[in-house]
């Protein structure tokens, strides 16, 4: 990856988590909504964007529902606050790594205390 797509992969992880945080008007969204990382293409033309939820189950489907139904205001926004030739497609992937990494260390905790 070439030192510029670094950094418009940064430059939109920090923006879209900005919008998604501060602009988006979704009351489906609940939790904290984390940018875990961004695959861009050599182009910039197409991005995936991973995130994470962190709510309750229930809000989560919601939340993830809310990001889905409003990718196309997020590009719009983002066109408008980055600086590109061709504002990327967005492509928003749900990414659990985080949850399944506290889970493993709640596991390892309880395994140290002989709980298990």
């Amino acid at each position: 990856m070439s030192l510029r797509n670094e950094r418009v992969r940064k430059t939109l992880m920090k923006e879209i988590a900005d919008i998604i945080q501060k602009e988006l008007k979704d009351s489906r969204i609940h939790g904290i909504v984390s940018i875990t990382d961004i695959e861009i293409a050599h182009d910039n033309s197409f991005a995936k964007v991973y995130y994470s939820v962190f709510a309750p189950d229930a809000e989560k489907q919601n939340t993830i529902k809310a990001i889905t139904d409003n990718t196309s205001k997020i590009r719009y926004e983002i066109g408008k606050r980055v600086r590109l030739r061709l504002t990327p497609e967005l492509r928003f992937i749900p990414d659990d790594s985080l949850e399944r990494g506290a889970n493993v260390s709640q596991i390892i905790d309880k395994i140290s205390r002989g709980e298990i």
